[in-house]
């Protein structure tokens, strides 16, 4: 698209748990006018035990190849390079065969979530993120090998139950990281969530993220968090309440701004999760993405201006 972003996908669904409706939805989307797609691994039954199941990865790549998109691939939602001592080999594992996945698909970017702990003592909260740290840093050499950039997804907690980085704490992990295959996913309606719930400045958070962010989750909300009941998602759509993953501009999340502010890298990919029930809005989504993606780096241009 530009020397700013590699293009505009969209992240689809499988429903079939032998992936025989996989290329009608990138057919699908491609029809949308997106030129990426990506693809769900938490949602394909290739990898068990830690361990890829060969055959049924074959079987995927024969049904995605040459399918006229380039793809990335969303990582398993349960890898936590957080958790404790007695189970962070699993998920390293896993994290292991989710990269070699996304190497023998094609995919350019892995998109995985940053971690989170329970809250307890600061030390201990620290001693989670060095954990963390330290498999990522030791991991951008295998994610450069295999030329696909993992790209850390910003998350936030339904409730003060957990603990996660806001997107300012992410990019200081990725800062003293500093590996070019161990970079960002900007997920905007899930740090307009975080923010909403501890009180912090949402554009504030995303100009210290966005340089990191070589890909991009891009779907609305209000940045209200859900902390009360309603019936129904329509109800939750009437309170703008929660992760609504909406189409671009029924939300308030201020795009404007942050494609005027924001600094971006090159090689950006962003990507549509819209919710299935707004589908018939992702034609003009798909449209509403690429104008947005076509005005970053307009913080960098007004920089070298001045």
């Amino acid at each position: 698209m530009t020397e700013k972003t590699l293009g505009v996908g969209l992240s689809i669904d499988v429903k079939d748990p032998n992936f025989k409706d996989i290329g009608a939805a990138i057919d699908d989307a491609r029809q949308l006018g997106v030129n990426f797609v990506e693809l769900p691994l938490h949602k394909l039954d290739i990898v068990v035990g830690g361990r890829i199941l060969r055959d049924r990865l074959a079987d995927l790549k024969e049904r995605i190849t040459n399918r006229g998109v380039a793809y990335s691939l969303h990582g398993h939602l349960g890898i936590n390079l957080m958790e404790d001592q007695h189970v962070i080999g699993l998920h390293k594992d896993v994290l292991k065969a989710n990269l070699e996945i996304a190497q023998a698909l094609g995919a350019v970017h892995l998109i995985i979530h940053s971690g989170f702990c329970r809250p307890q003592q600061g030390s201990a909260v620290e001693l989670a993120y060095d954990r963390q740290r330290e498999i990522l840093a030791a991991f951008g050499a295998e994610a450069e090998a295999a030329d696909v950039v993992v790209c850390v997804e910003n998350i936030f907690t339904y409730d003060f139950g957990r603990h996660t980085a806001l997107p300012s704490r992410l990019a200081a992990e990725l800062a003293l990281i500093d590996h070019p295959f161990i970079q960002a996913t900007f997920d905007f309606s899930h740090g307009y969530q975080h923010c909403g719930q501890v009180g912090v400045d949402f554009v504030t958070e995303a100009k210290a993220l966005t340089p990191f962010s070589k890909h991009l989750h891009l779907h609305d909300s209000f940045g209200r968090p859900k902390d009360f009941w309603t019936y129904s998602q329509t109800e939750d759509l009437a309170f703008g309440a929660g992760d609504l993953h909406l189409p671009m501009g029924w939300g308030s999340i201020p795009w404007d701004q942050i494609a005027a502010e924001c600094s971006f890298p090159d090689g950006v990919v962003g990507d549509i999760e819209l919710q299935y029930r707004y589908w018939s809005e992702a034609r003009d989504t798909v449209e509403t993405a690429k104008a947005f993606c076509a005005r970053l780096g307009a913080a960098e241009l007004a920089q070298a201006a001045e």
